[in-house]
């Protein structure tokens, strides 16, 4: 749905909303023709397009009809920015530790990289698991011999770690998140050393909720910025 401009609290209307579909599509359209469109008289969409004339989603040339405004053009801008953006275009650099470290080396990265998960792979870079804050808490509570332990009895390990791939589009990596309820997906790129031999998931980045928020507080505020 059009968001409102410069945060004005108005959500637009189901009518209002088939107005500008509309202008897009035929502009320039004049009030007349509009109301006919939706089977409306004019004076009944006056409030309408004087309202979205306002707020900038149209713009109105007397005598030649409504065009649309710079809201509208931008929210559009925006949302096809973000339906071409793929996750190589705002993955970040990934965080690992090797399978071999103990939950002590976890909880140590953990902190220093200010993260909520980390990628556990083996020597050659293979994504084997992951291991989140909330795991370490849970091994590490009352168990005064966990900071040894390997980190993988701990860890999530793969085939059920959900991944995304760099050429995947960014929506798609937020629709995981969101129907798999995880903060952060490994980005991994398939690599097979021999051909006919086996494949192997690499990890070459990260996407996170954070990713996503500050990709869509940057849209939000400057469509024209990806």
């Amino acid at each position: 749905m059009l968001g409102p401009r410069r945060g004005t609290a108005i959500e637009l209307s189901a009518r209002q909303l088939e107005i500008i579909r509309l202008v897009k599509q035929h502009a320039p359209i004049t009030g007349d023709q509009l109301a006919e469109q939706l089977n409306l008289s004019r004076p009944t969409i006056r409030s309408d397009l004087a309202l979205l004339v306002m707020l900038g989603y149209l713009d109105a040339k007397p005598k030649v009809g409504y065009f649309l405004g710079d809201a509208a053009v931008s929210d559009h801008h925006g949302a096809r920015k973000l339906q071409g953006l793929k996750v190589k275009d705002v993955q970040s650099v990934p965080v690992n530790i090797l399978e071999t470290a103990t939950v002590h080396d976890a909880v140590v990265a953990l902190f220093m990289e200010n993260v909520g998960s980390l990628m556990v792979t083996n020597a050659e870079g293979e994504l084997v698991g992951m291991v989140s804050r909330k795991d370490l808490l849970k091994v590490t509570l009352g168990n005064a011999g966990a900071a040894g332990m390997p980190v993988s009895l701990v860890m999530s390990r793969q085939p059920n770690i959900i991944t995304v791939s760099p050429e995947d589009p960014v929506v798609e990596a937020g629709r995981k998140m969101i129907h798999h309820q995880v903060d952060s997906l490994p980005v991994v790129a398939k690599q097979q050393d021999t051909p006919g031999g086996p494949v192997r998931l690499e990890v070459v980045g990260r996407i996170t909720k954070t990713t996503m928020t500050r990709l869509l507080v940057e849209l939000a505020s400057d469509p024209g910025s990806f």
